[in-house]
């Protein structure tokens, strides 16, 4: 009997529909061994060595797997190809070969299983594993060292910082951690831009003009109304549109003169390909989830990793552009026999991923199975005369939007010829304000990581969901808003910890944590580089920090209990009120957080909840007396 070795039980199921009566399929439920919960479970003073355990809740399980490993002819490794699914195959390696270790776990000694395979693959198709059964390989060394020293390097932050905001803020919930708390800092310092940006009134003007066309007012002589502001932002530029004019007076003026007929001075027609976006990687598939269809990334993983297991998709952590020349043929078949051959270029596109550190060798995410031109019409400006310009596109030859669907909100042109004249019928003046810098949504902040090589994909969904978890930022319809906490946790980091909370050396340390999967660097230094001003920064700051009171906010509410004035307070799960003699009185109560809209059932104040799952939504403030409840604040009519 040969016994197969993967992580989860899905992919096991899957695995057994390709494979005979020979193969036995097991799962280790995820990972085997970690650190301990309870302690560093590093030694740094002995080259950061890690002391791994079985967890209490696996060690049945692991046991199980040895006895039947006992008896198999052969033992396949067979799990995930990333960092994560390595580590799994080497821990269970460890496992198998180590005499001491299956002594703890069966009671007695066993002889070491000497002989294992190690095979990977990126699709789970029949011929997927039979290729792979056919070529086994040995476990990466290189792509062990890298994810050993990614969690320890985690291990050793969140174990130093977190205990110094127990101590400092007074809260022992709170958790600092090497790509998490920067992810924070980048809300925190969008925030605080937004709160400093003044908006600034400006006017557009529209005419609505025979053909029929609908037109914007650019320019009058050599005057263009259109300006644009560009902001020196804490993670890059961003650019708003503003206009000269800039009062309504100023507007209808200019509508007063523009009471004449005008003549279309130049038709500009060109055509225009438009290519299709590469196959998603993990991080373009949680951005374009996030936009469609509104999902976390959280829940997008969730799914793609179903998808994976169940053998729909490739392997869903992966930042190749790639795809198997076997693919792209029996996708060119496919496309020919559905679609026509005109939908198929002369030969494939090849797209070349721009991070240094993807693994070609892999394929971008992709089904496992096939079968599962621009119109710019512009008015250039005459002397002496107002110009209006209006933008359409008519599609040509759709290509891949016979597939992908076409965009909202195209603008179709009429027939129009230079010379030809218009009449202007209404001219419209438009009121602006100029906008600040948008908040993050999850899309936006996964794309914002990933442009600064911070963290990697495979991490965001998880990191997102952490500072949600931990009140440092609340998801407000799709935003992502930092809150009083959150803000307060990320200045003390940023006073103390300016190396750790700093993006430029984020991204080095990224980048040196990939080097040691390549082999260019070697964990030990790696770690060792970091920890040394760490720790001293950790021992001087435990010493001379000064403790955070925590803000607190006054009412007018007296404590039912003792009479004393209540306050608002900021707990793990959000402010609620308290005595303020605490700890001599422990009184508190529920905050709801209320909305300038009322219940359009029962006329009372609306509030905003949050799932246990920490999703924002809508709900009356009376419930359960009154039940409505809505996700967005548009439902609420």
């Amino acid at each position: 009997m040969t016994l197969i070795i993967v992580e989860s039980p899905t992919k096991a199921k899957t695995l057994s529909k390709f494979l005979g009566k020979d193969y036995q399929i097991e799962a280790t439920m995820g990972h085997i061994r970690d650190l301990p919960k309870a302690a560093l479970g590093v030694d740094v003073e002995h080259g950061f060595t890690p002391s791994y355990l079985i967890p209490k809740d696996k060690k049945k399980h692991v046991g199980e797997l040895l006895a039947i490993a006992r008896k198999a002819d052969t033992v396949i490794l067979a799990t995930d190809p990333d960092r994560e699914g390595e580590a799994i195959a080497w821990h269970m390696a460890t496992i198998l070969t180590d005499g001491i270790e299956k002594k703890k776990l069966t009671k007695k000694t066993e002889k070491k299983i000497e002989t294992f395979k190690r095979i990977t693959f990126h699709e789970i198709t029949k011929s997927a594993i039979d290729d792979a059964l056919a070529h086994p390989g040995v476990i990466d060394t290189k792509l062990v060292s890298a994810q050993q020293a990614r969690r320890i390097l985690d291990r050793l932050v969140g174990y130093k910082l977190s205990p110094i905001l127990w101590q400092k803020l007074s809260k022992r919930w709170l958790s600092a951690g090497r790509v998490q708390s920067v992810a924070v800092r980048l809300l925190v310092e969008r925030e605080r831009e937004i709160e400093k940006f003044t908006k600034e009134p400006y006017w557009t003007i529209e005419g609505d003009f025979s053909g029929p066309i609908t037109a914007q007012l650019i320019s009058h002589n050599e005057e263009i109304y259109e300006k644009q502001i560009i902001l020196q932002l804490f993670d890059g530029k961003y650019t708003t549109t503003s206009s000269t004019i800039i009062s309504e007076d100023q507007a209808n003026a200019i509508i007063e003169d523009l009471k004449k007929p005008y003549t279309v001075s130049a038709v500009e027609k060109k055509e225009i390909s438009r290519n299709p976006s590469p196959a998603y990687t993990t991080s373009t598939l949680q951005q374009d989830a996030g936009r469609r269809l509104y999902f976390s990334s959280k829940k997008t993983m969730q799914l793609a990793q179903k998808l994976y297991e169940e053998g729909i998709i490739t392997y869903h952590r992966t930042d190749s552009l790639n795809l198997s020349t076997k693919f792209i043929s029996e996708a060119r078949e496919y496309i020919a026999n559905t679609f026509g051959k005109k939908y198929i270029p002369a030969s494939a596109r090849v797209y070349h991923t721009k991070s240094k550190v993807a693994q070609e060798a892999h394929e971008a995410i992709r089904p496992t199975d096939v079968t599962f031109l621009e119109e710019t019409l512009k008015n250039n400006p005459e002397f002496n005369a107002y110009v209006f310009q209006v933008q359409g596109s008519v599609i040509m030859f759709d290509g891949f939007l016979k597939v992908m669907g076409y965009e909202n909100g195209e603008v179709v042109l009429p027939t129009v010829a230079v010379g030809d004249t218009v009449t202007l019928s209404k001219a419209n003046s438009i009121f602006h304000e100029t906008q600040a810098p948008p908040r993050y949504t999850e899309a936006s902040l996964v794309k914002a990581l990933e442009e600064k090589d911070i963290g990697r994909p495979s991490t965001y969904a998880p990191i997102i969901s952490t500072i949600i978890d931990r009140q440092y930022v609340a998801k407000i319809e799709k935003k992502l808003v930092p809150t009083e906490l959150g803000m307060q946790v990320t200045d003390f980091l940023v006073l103390y910890f300016p190396r750790v909370m700093d993006l430029p050396f984020t991204a080095k340390l990224e980048a040196d944590l990939d080097a040691i999967a390549t082999g260019e660097k070697e964990w030990v230094l790696v770690l060792k580089a970091f920890y040394d001003p760490f720790i001293e920064a950790v021992d001087t700051t435990m010493k001379t920090a000064e403790k955070i009171k925590s803000p607190v906010e006054e009412t007018d509410e007296k404590c039912p209990l003792c009479q004393s004035p209540v306050v608002i307070r900021t707990g793990r799960y959000g402010k609620f009120y308290a005595c303020s003699t605490f700890p001599a009185c422990t009184y508190t109560k529920q905050k709801p957080e209320t909305i300038d809209m009322k219940c359009p059932k029962c006329g009372s104040d609306i509030v905003i909840k949050k799932t246990r799952h920490g999703k924002t939504f809508f709900g009356c403030s009376t419930y359960p007396t009154c039940t409505f409840a809505a996700w967005k604040k548009e439902d609420i009519k």
